[in-house]
């Protein structure tokens, strides 16, 4: 279904000219060789283009559509490209010394002589004339090249240069090459599973470049390399019979689409993209915004009206492009796992649907937020930034529990026990109630209904009208906190420090002292800060009965958390209008 949906995608958008034809890729050269109608090296100039990064700008190589790179290449194997490739193939440059460098460009000779054989043109004898007359051994030598020496034994990519363009630009090159490449067959014909078309089928399939924490040189997402995984005495991708044709489609589809970072997602380990059959952007834009908070494209009015309109089963016209509720949209999550990739999750649904389902988050999670709080909605990354250890270096959450609540929010269904855990535990360390935490106890029990949540705690703001013993008794808690740091201001450590943890489990303990303790700090504030805050304390007194509990559970330990945090909300904002 992966790669089906990526083989169509790959149609949609070589249909509309926006991907590399078959037997193209983009790749980032930052350097170009200039030869002459001899074939001599005249010069070596830098093609790289400046880029935006953060406040500066830096050079980065350009990317321009050449031939695909050739499979397999290892750090022995000789495997060179055509008409662009590292020093060591077309200079015989290379780190690992000269003879390893002269067995390099002998093979990248000798593949380019096989493509252009027969050829007639002037840039294609002028190339010959060089993998003819050009003398690795003497490379370093050439004054031409010692001022890139360096970057070149990094690794920095070159291509050719004659006559006032690339080489590669040269109708006779092209054609040259495209014979080659649709020649290239494996010997072995077979059904395609994913097109059901006869054809050759592919050996190995190219790496996947992008993939947040993987490999620099890409990634496999389908490969078999071991015995054990091989079967009816089929080797390699022959255990997964996919045609060349599809092969190229589907990987040059997933790679056009790392290749956007900005609709590239990170999702605990996970890097996520996501796509519409009809290809565009304006769907990744929406979808980003609404659900992955990406910086808005568009201004607020817009977007929340070209939503309302898409979770109603309405076109919008937006961008000069129809966005149609009803339209195929995929989301695909995929993780590094040594040399392969490993899919975290793949959803396939209607536009409309995907947004009908986030939106309906979004409104399980809206909670009345502090003044600073600049996040008009909680995207899906700060969410699971809550079940983060604050003060850790590696602030990524945990696989699973990322996977598991992007699943839920995006198919509607119950979110994981492990999501409430993480929140729980965050929360019991450091005895801190965020906006994101309450925001997730609520939507929790809004979606997991518990009956010892009611619906009366899981209010946007302080319900003052609300019965519940636990969450009362969460709104008592803040109020002796407040009541402590008024008659002690600037004090660096409250009762929320010492005793919110037991507060909220066993307050039968807890709370007796804690209201003495109150009676103490009402008499050093004045007389209208004492009465006011007096009131408040009796009224919710009167509501716990004669008695506190003597335990309470983890779902009552939520509704205690919510009182406090509304609580404590409902206190700054009346100071705020004061």
């Amino acid at each position: 279904m992966i790669l089906q949906a990526l083989t169509d995608y790959y149609r949609t958008l070589e249909e509309k000219g926006e991907i590399s034809p078959p037997g193209w890729k983009k790749s980032d050269i930052s350097y170009a060789v200039y030869i002459s109608d001899s074939g001599a090296l005249e010069q070596i100039i830098p093609i790289k283009v400046p880029v935006r990064q953060g406040k500066k700008t830096v050079l980065r190589p350009q990317s321009i559509e050449l031939p695909v790179p050739t499979d397999g290449r290892t750090s022995t194997a000789i495997r060179p490209n055509f008409l662009w490739d590292k020093p060591d193939y077309l200079l015989g440059i290379s780190k690992g010394g000269t003879e390893r460098g002269a067995e390099c460009f002998a093979g990248a000779s000798a593949h380019h002589k096989a493509i252009l054989a027969g050829v007639s043109s002037p840039a294609s004898s002028a190339l010959l004339s060089f993998f003819q007359t050009w003398k690795p051994e003497k490379a370093m030598e050439y004054p031409a090249l010692q001022e890139y020496i360096e970057d070149f034994l990094k690794g920095a990519t070159l291509l050719f240069r004659y006559g006032g363009g690339y080489v590669h630009e040269d109708a006779a090159v092209r054609d040259a090459w495209q014979r080659y490449y649709s020649a290239q067959e494996s010997g072995i014909s077979s059904a395609c599973l994913v097109t059901g078309k006869t054809g050759s089928i592919a050996r190995i399939h190219p790496k996947i470049k992008g993939i947040i924490n993987g490999e620099a040189m890409g990634n496999t997402l389908v490969g078999f390399n071991s015995p054990a995984v091989c079967s009816y005495g089929k080797e390699q991708s022959y255990n997964a019979p996919v045609s060349q044709e599809t092969v190229f489609a589907y990987t040059t589809a997933l790679n056009h689409l790392l290749a956007d970072r900005e609709h590239v997602y990170q999702m605990g380990d996970a890097t996520v993209v996501c796509w519409a059959r009809s290809g565009g952007d304006v769907y990744q834009n929406i979808f980003g915004a609404a659900f992955f908070g990406q910086g808005p494209a568009y201004t607020l009015t817009d977007l929340q009206g070209t939503l309302n309109n898409l979770c109603n089963g309405f076109a919008v016209d937006l961008d000069e492009e129809r966005l149609d509720p009803n339209m195929d949209f995929y989301i695909l999550g995929l993780s590094p796992n040594a040399a392969r990739l490993s899919v975290r999750f793949f959803f396939r649904n209607t536009f409309g649907a995907f947004l009908r389902n986030a939106q309906a988050h979004q409104q399980r999670l809206e909670i009345v937020k502090p003044a600073y709080d600049t996040f008009d909605t909680i995207p899906m990354w700060k969410l699971l930034y809550e079940t983060v250890n604050q003060n850790s270096r590696d602030k990524t959450p945990a696989p699973n529990m990322a996977g598991e609540a992007l699943r839920a929010v995006l198919t509607d269904t119950r979110y994981p026990a492990t999501l409430l855990n993480g929140v729980a535990l965050r929360i019991r360390a450091e005895h801190s109630m965020t906006r994101g935490r309450a925001a997730i106890l609520k939507a929790y029990y809004l979606k997991n209904i518990h009956p010892d949540v009611p619906k009366e705690v899981l209010t946007v703001s302080l319900n003052p009208d609300s019965t519940n013993i636990p969450y009362n008794l969460g709104r008592l808690f803040s109020l002796l906190e407040a009541v402590q740091s008024a008659a002690n201001p600037g004090i660096n450590t409250t009762i929320k420090d010492k005793y919110f943890n037991s507060a909220s489990a066993t307050p039968a303990i807890v709370f007796p002292v804690l209201v003495n303790l109150a009676q103490k700090h009402l008499k050093k504030l004045d007389g209208g800060l004492r009465t006011h805050y007096d009131k408040q304390i009796t009224t919710l007194l009167s509501k716990l009965g004669e008695s506190y509990p003597p335990r309470m559970n983890l779902p009552q330990q939520g509704c205690f958390q919510l009182g406090y945090y509304h609580q404590t909300q409902s206190r700054f904002e009346k100071k705020e209008e004061k």
